[in-house]
C-alpha cells in the first residue's frame, strides 16, 4: 500500500480523497494555489503545499506538481476529477517521475480521450455504436453524412473528438444548422480540451442516458452497477439514479456485458464510466455506446450509496496493486445494489436554476422506485463555480 499520495486537485473531491486516504492509513499532501490557502482541504490534509500561480492553472502545472510530489516523499498521485484527470501526459509524467499515477494507464487515457478510436474498440468488441464518421470531419464530410441520415428522417449529433461534459456538442434537424453547429463545436472544442477535431453520428431521438461504473485491476473487470442520467440541460447531467428504475432486466444485463467487454479487451485499470444511449422500444438497435470516461466522477456518490462500497478506496488500492477478488469484488459480474439513490444537480445560472427549482423537495413515485422505508440525505456545498449536488438514498421495504 502507499504512504503518502498528493492529491492534485481542490474543492469538493480534494476533501474526498483526503477522507478516503485517512481511512486507509495513508498520508495526504494537498496543494493550492495562493488564492485556496484558506480552503477546506488545505486545512484537513495532512500536509499542505502551497503553489506559485493562482486560479485553476496553478492546478494544471505539472511540472510543480510532480516537484511537489518529490518534494514531499510521495508514492503515488490522485488526480481527483476534472484538472489533469484525463491527461495522458500526467500519466506518463508521473510515470517516468518513479509516481504511481491513480487512474487508468497513460495508453487507455489516449484510447478513451479519443472519441472516434472509443468508438472503433466498441465495435471491435461487438459492442453496437451509432452510424458515424470514423475521425475529425470537415465541413463538406459532416455536410454529406447529414445527406445521408436526413434521408432516413434522422438527423445528427456533432461532438467533439476529445474532452467531454457536453462541452463540443450541437445535435442538428436542419441543413441549414450544420455550418454554424460545425464551426461552434470546434471552436467549444478547442478552447475546452485544445484540440478542435468533431466527428459526426446519427442522432438517436428518445434514448435514455445509461452509465455502467467498471472497476479493473489490469487483469479482471467488474461492473459496480449502472446510473441513469437522461434528465439533462444542455448536455449537462442533472438527476442521475442508480440504478435506473425504467431500463428491462435483460437489456441491463446486455448494456453491462457490452461495458465489460469493452474494458476486459484493454486489461483495465481503475475507475472508468462507458456511457450508452438507450432505446428499449427499437428492435433493431436498442442501446449503443458512446463514449468512455476514465475517471472517478462527481456522481460516483450515488453507486456508492446502493452498493455499499467506497469507490474511492476502491481506486487507490487496484492503484496499489489489489487484485479485485481480494477486495471482494466479484469479477464479470455486476456488484449486488439495494435500494435507490438520487443525485440532483442545481446551479446559480437562472437558466439552469429554472430547470431543477423544487427537484429537492420531490417524491419518488411508487411507480419508479420501491416503496421507501428510509431515506438519508447529504449535501456537499463545493466552489461557487461548481454545481450543488443533492444525494437521497432509498431502501426498499
Amino acid at each position: 500500500m502507499f504512504s503518502k499520495v498528493l492529491i492534485a486537485n481542490r474543492g469538493e473531491i480534494a476533501v474526498r480523497l483526503v477522507r478516503a486516504l485517512r481511512d486507509l492509513g495513508i498520508a495526504s499532501v494537498a496543494v493550492h494555489a495562493r488564492d485556496d490557502a484558506s480552503a477546506l482541504h488545505v486545512q484537513l490534509a495532512d500536509v499542505a503545499v502551497a503553489l506559485d500561480a493562482t486560479g485553476p492553472s496553478a492546478y494544471l502545472d505539472i511540472a510543480a506538481l510532480i516537484g511537489v510530489a518529490k518534494a514531499q516523499g510521495c508514492d503515488a498521485v490522485h488526480p481527483g476529477y476534472g484538472f489533469l484527470s484525463e491527461r495522458s501526459d500526467f500519466a506518463q509524467a508521473c510515470a517516468d517521475a518513479g509516481l504511481v499515477f491513480i487512474g487508468p494507464t497513460p495508453e487507455q487515457l489516449v484510447l478513451c480521450g479519443d472519441k472516434a478510436r472509443a468508438r472503433a474498440l466498441a465495435a471491435q468488441c461487438d459492442v453496437p455504436v451509432m452510424p458515424g464518421s470514423a475521425g475529425a470531419v470537415t465541413l463538406a464530410q459532416a455536410q454529406a453524412f447529414f445527406a445521408e441520415q436526413h434521408a432516413q428522417g434522422a438527423g445528427v449529433m456533432v461532438k467533439a473528438i476529445g474532452g467531454g461534459g457536453g462541452r463540443g456538442m450541437r445535435a442538428v434537424l436542419k441543413a441549414e444548422e450544420l455550418p454554424e453547429a460545425h464551426a461552434r463545436c470546434m471552436s467549444e472544442a478547442k478552447a475546452a480540451f485544445g484540440i478542435d477535431g468533431v466527428y459526426v453520428e446519427r442522432l438517436m431521438r428518445n434514448a435514455r442516458h445509461i452509465e455502467v461504473q467498471v472497476l479493473g485491476d489490469g487483469q479482471a473487470v467488474a461492473s459496480l452497477g449502472e446510473r441513469e442520467c437522461t434528465l439533462q440541460r444542455r448536455f449537462q447531467k442533472l438527476v442521475e439514479i442508480a440504478p435506473s428504475p425504467l431500463l428491462p432486466e435483460a437489456l441491463r444485463a446486455q448494456v453491462t456485458q457490452a461495458a465489460l467487454r469493452m474494458a476486459k479487451t484493454v486489461s483495465y485499470r481503475g475507475l472508468g464510466t462507458f456511457e450508452f444511449l438507450v432505446d428499449a422500444a427499437s428492435a433493431t438497435l436498442p442501446f449503443v455506446f458512446i463514449e468512455a470516461n476514465p475517471r472517478l466522477q462527481v456522481e460516483h456518490t450515488v453507486t456508492e450509496a446502493v452498493t455499499g462500497l467506497d469507490l474511492v478506496q476502491l481506486q487507490i488500492t487496484v492503484a496499489a496493486g489489489q487484485p479485485l477478488d481480494a477486495l471482494g469484488v466479484e469479477a464479470d459480474r455486476a456488484a449486488p445494489q439495494r435500494g435507490f439513490a438520487v443525485q440532483c444537480a442545481s446551479t446559480p445560472r437562472r437558466s439552469m436554476c429554472k430547470a431543477t427549482h423544487g427537484l429537492r423537495a420531490a417524491r419518488l413515485r411508487a411507480s419508479t422506485c420501491h416503496p421507501a422505508r428510509a431515506c438519508a440525505s447529504t449535501r456537499t456545498a463545493t466552489r461557487a463555480s461548481h454545481p450543488r449536488r443533492t444525494t437521497t438514498r432509498c431502501l426498499p421495504s
